[in-house]
């Protein structure tokens, strides 16, 4: 059973969350979208199982956030897990339709900057994901870019990703995120990460070695009043990475693909990611699976460092 927070904004904590907040536990906050948008049933029910494991062993709660018939979760109970695993036509929603999936009694799905909406209003500091959105390639001329990148320069949540996804540009990305202000900081690497790939070819802005220093370093930002999110890129483990100059073929050819079928706005992103699982035979997605488990176990140990 989950339990109501406000009689204005419809909202519930699960059970398990609303525990940890009582007692001050560690909490890490996931989005949903990786759910209902990043594979098909039952993969992506165990993929988001697998997910909660790892920052449960890690000594952390996991709150996976969603929307639900208008009614906005932190952590999802096995049952809800189970139907939203399940759920067909979900709405992606973000900072500007996520207000209207609650007004309107929809179900949807939280990308990165509703995520950090959900897990800044429920006092959560931390959000483990795969990858951000960032600036699209032309974006000189579509401007399409990530309401991600807004996001981490207003909301207070530090994300744990693998770097942007690498079917953006990433140098436009990063001068985005320095203009706004948002700390980029590459975990135990000088060399700033590419999603599937380990190496972007770009310096990290940020280098820190230990959860304990990432934590240290969001303390001094509280105490100087620097308002905003911090973006911790976790480089993907080695072995399972896909090396930068051979996933750079794959992209090439699925944005190809995205410019033939004349595909724009929000199903850019979902059309590549399935374009590139099928011209790596599966690699990618086993390497999406394998970086946000790697995302997860990192967040949690910030999240147990900033509770200490």
């Amino acid at each position: 059973m989950t339990r109501p927070v406000s009689s204005l904004l419809p909202m519930q904590y699960s059970d398990e969350v609303a525990a940890a907040k009582a007692r001050g536990a560690p909490i890490v906050a996931l989005e949903s979208t990786i759910i209902t948008h990043g594979m098909p049933y039952p993969g992506n029910l165990e993929m988001a199982r697998s997910v909660e494991t790892i920052i449960r062993d890690n000594g952390a709660v996991p709150a996976t956030i969603a929307v639900i018939e208008g009614v906005l979760h932190i952590g999802l109970e096995a049952a809800q897990l189970e139907a939203l695993a399940q759920t067909k036509g979900a709405m992606k929603v973000s900072r500007a339709d996520m207000a209207f999936a609650i007004a309107e009694r929809r179900t949807g799905a939280t990308t990165v900057a509703a995520t950090m909406i959900g897990a800044a209003r429920a006092g959560i500091r931390v959000f483990a994901t795969g990858g951000i959105g960032g600036v699209h390639r032309g974006a000189e001329e579509t401007f399409d870019i990530s309401a991600d990148l807004e996001e981490l320069a207003r909301t207070g949540v530090i994300v744990v990703c693998a770097g942007p996804k690498a079917i953006l540009d990433i140098p436009k990305t990063l001068e985005v995120l320095e203009t706004r202000g948002v700390p980029v900081v590459t975990y135990d690497s000088a060399i700033f990460p590419a999603f599937w790939s380990r190496d972007s070819g770009l310096k990290s802005p940020l280098t820190l070695n230990s959860p304990a220093a990432i934590a240290n370093f969001q303390t001094v930002r509280d105490q100087l009043g620097v308002d905003g999110g911090m973006l911790i890129a976790n480089p993907v483990p080695q072995a399972d990475e896909i090396p930068r100059e051979e996933m750079e073929i794959y992209i090439t050819r699925a944005l190809d693909n995205a410019e033939r079928d004349e595909i724009a706005g929000k199903a850019v992103t979902p059309y590549l990611l399935d374009s590139l699982f099928h011209l790596t035979d599966g690699r990618s997605l086993k390497t999406n699976i394998a970086l946000v488990e790697n995302n997860a176990r990192l967040a949690a140990e910030i999240a147990v460092a900033m509770v200490a």
